[in-house]
């Protein structure tokens, strides 16, 4: 399929909400079009890379670490710093960037699957956590437990607040050696039968950065609260853009993801889902105004005062590109090229897949191992050699490369990468 230009823009925040809409025009005339075509079948389907702006040279696999920025979302994003900086009091601190902001809340409610009034504004995914550590009422026999699958981003905040507050953080392994024959009912029973009697938070990743596990969420956030966990809360860095999100139907009490990944934003921004629930019992982190019990917004946990606004704003822009594709054709290709890489390396004896084998665990991003050669070693060589990006893992577990394609790659890239890693 393809997008026209003026179809495109129609849809932005650039061309709709802004007050002074000669202005708006102008700026939302000096953006980019974007085009996303429908590939051939057996690709699926692809944004093209003439789309963004990445070197020539650079074949990039590491979406999983930090995400590609679509051309379109670059030059709105250029457009409304340039607006905002002939009269920065009235773009940062007036009304014309107020209700816009609250229509992109609205957009990324929809995307992950929640009401806008749970749906706040946040830089990242560390940013929602240290606010639930430090807000929630934790105390003394209170426990926090998470696996070693936890991203520092999601388990370090617990660590930092237990001791001033006199809450317990405790970890369990989770074993990732050999996960290709995991199952969603093993996920589940390796989380049951660790929470305890004092378990009051369930901290867990949507999908690991390392080898790509999707977790089971509403088994395992019903099997958590019937056991009496009070708040299971989930780092989504890895999965909102992905791959479908339903955070009402998920059981989940938070959700935090940083959207500068695979929503493709400008860098610093991100989302988080705080249930109605929860946001009864959440104090926000820090605050510019002042609130009572009665006046509870959903703003109110984004009350930074001063913020980079023409970067959140160009939010919406990257919010409508990535709409331009259905979730179903977005998530078909990356089960296409998952497939694909399980192929590619079953096909040679010097690679060894180290990542789940059945798609409902798993995720666009997967591990693979060259035998007998560092992770690390492998990674600059390709990098150095071949202008390839992606994430090497040295552990007493693994030692893979972590692989993280995103709809501008195809089958080629794969083959190449498994190419040059051996080579």
């Amino acid at each position: 399929m393809s997008i026209s230009r003026r179809s495109f823009i129609k849809g932005t925040a650039a061309a709709t909400l802004l007050a002074d809409l000669t202005i708006v025009k102008q700026v939302a005339a000096e953006t980019a079009s974007s085009q996303i075509q429908e590939a051939a079948e057996q690709r699926g389907y692809r944004a093209p890379k003439d789309d963004y702006s990445l070197d020539p040279n650079v074949l990039y696999l590491n979406h999983a670490s930090i995400g590609t920025v679509p051309r379109v979302v670059q030059e709105a994003h250029i457009g409304y710093m340039k607006l905002c900086e002939t009269n920065p009091w009235l773009y940062i601190w007036s009304a014309p960037w107020v209700e816009p902001q609250e229509v992109i809340r609205g957009k990324a409610a929809k995307l992950m699957g929640c009401l806008p009034s749970e749906t706040v504004l946040t830089h990242n995914t560390t940013e929602c956590f240290n606010l639930l550590a430090n807000g929630l009422p934790l105390g003394r026999g209170d426990e926090v437990l998470y696996s070693s699958l936890n991203h520092i981003s999601a388990s370090t905040c617990w660590h930092n607040l237990a001791p001033r507050r006199g809450f317990s953080v405790r970890s369990f392994h989770f074993p990732i050696s050999d996960c290709t024959s995991l199952t969603a009912e093993e996920i589940v029973s390796l989380y049951e039968r660790e929470i305890g009697p004092n378990t009051r938070v369930l901290a867990l990743p949507d999908i690991d950065n390392t080898v790509g596990i999707r977790h089971p969420l509403k088994a395992i956030a019903d099997m958590a609260h019937s056991k009496g966990v009070e708040w299971v809360v989930v780092d989504g860095a890895q999965s909102a853009g992905m791959v479908p999100i339903d955070l009402r139907d998920s059981g989940v009490d938070a959700y935090a993801t940083s959207a500068h990944k695979w929503i493709q934003t400008p860098k610093g921004l991100g989302l988080a889902f705080l249930k109605t629930s929860l946001q009864a019992a959440l104090n926000p982190m820090w605050v510019k105004h002042t609130y009572s019990e009665e006046s509870h917004p959903i703003q109110m946990y984004e009350d930074y005062s001063t913020r980079a606004l023409p970067a959140l704003i160009a939010f919406g822009d990257a919010l409508d590109y990535q709409a331009q594709t259905p979730q179903a054709e977005r998530e078909a290709h990356h089960i296409h090229l998952w497939k694909e890489m399980q192929h590619i390396v079953s096909s040679s004896d010097r690679l060894k897949w180290k990542s789940p084998t059945s798609w409902d665990i798993s995720a666009a991003l997967y591990s693979v191992e060259v035998v007998g050669k560092s992770s690390s070693s492998v990674a600059s060589r390709i990098y150095a050699d071949h202008g390839i990006v992606v994430r090497p893992f040295t552990s007493d577990e693994i030692n893979a490369i972590r692989i993280s394609p995103n709809l501008i790659n195809d089958v080629n890239d794969l083959e190449k990468i498994a190419r040059v890693m051996v080579g």
